[in-house]
């Protein structure tokens, strides 16, 4: 299974494109949530910079592991959370000038070997009117 990602999070990563390869594991302070742990499960993500704005910057996201909220964790504890996410610690500003309750967060594509034809099959999903809102926000 190949899934693709978008994000936009707060800021500009430094580097512009890179892997982030550190454990996920609960939060010691708040179990409803996760952090990067020492002792934590094996998490790698990748990703690089499509489009920078003034206050964010839109990624495209691939993962060699599924943690839960891996992405979401992934980009706070680089000081980058995702627009619109609170629980990893968002701008709640940034997130109403643009918009958002929820996280800008979207799976773009998703492709696999059928394991009746042996093909590869891909499926693309287009930005929910939210998410596309925001973004025309944040391009100004």
């Amino acid at each position: 299974m190949k899934k693709t990602y978008h994000a936009v999070v707060q800021g500009l990563p430094d580097p512009i494109e890179g892997t982030i390869d550190a454990p996920i594991g609960r939060h010691p302070s708040s179990g409803w949530k996760f952090a990067v742990v020492d002792g934590g499960k094996n998490a790698v993500t990748h990703y690089k910079l499509l489009e920078a704005f003034r206050e964010a910057s839109l990624l495209e996201v691939h993962l060699e592991t599924g943690r839960t909220h891996q992405i979401r964790v992934h980009m706070s504890a680089t000081g980058h959370p995702c627009v619109g996410d609170p629980m990893y610690g968002c701008d709640p500003n940034l997130a109403k000038r643009v918009g958002l309750n929820r996280q800008w967060l979207h799976a773009v594509k998703l492709g696999f070997t059928h394991p009746g034809t042996g093909k590869y099959f891909e499926v693309e999903a287009p930005y929910p009117a939210d998410l596309e809102h925001a973004l025309e926000v944040l391009r100004g």
